[in-house]
């Protein structure tokens, strides 16, 4: 695990838009040395269209598998057994 970076408030201040959008690490904000919090990024927020475009794309997954009569549970075991015959 990587050191926390330590960025003084002023230049956290300063710069917060470089540390709060293009940052993805945490951040120990300092004051004259001393630590006196954290920034902790919440992580890229999903784009609706994002998001209807990955629910378009199980909707016609489960179309394609409906039709070929497979199910999610003959996919796990599926995925189960070459799990097991990569292990040996």
């Amino acid at each position: 695990m990587s050191q926390v970076k330590s960025v003084g408030i002023r230049e956290f201040r300063e710069h917060l838009y470089k540390y709060t959008r293009e940052n993805q690490e945490p951040i120990a904000l300092t004051s004259h040395g001393e630590t006196i919090g954290y920034y902790i990024p919440a992580g890229p927020k999903r784009e609706r269209k994002d998001i209807e475009s990955l629910r378009q794309a199980v909707a016609e997954l489960s179309n394609i598998l409906a039709g070929k009569g497979i199910s999610e549970d003959d996919i796990v075991a599926d995925f189960k057994e070459l799990r097991k015959q990569s292990e040996r």
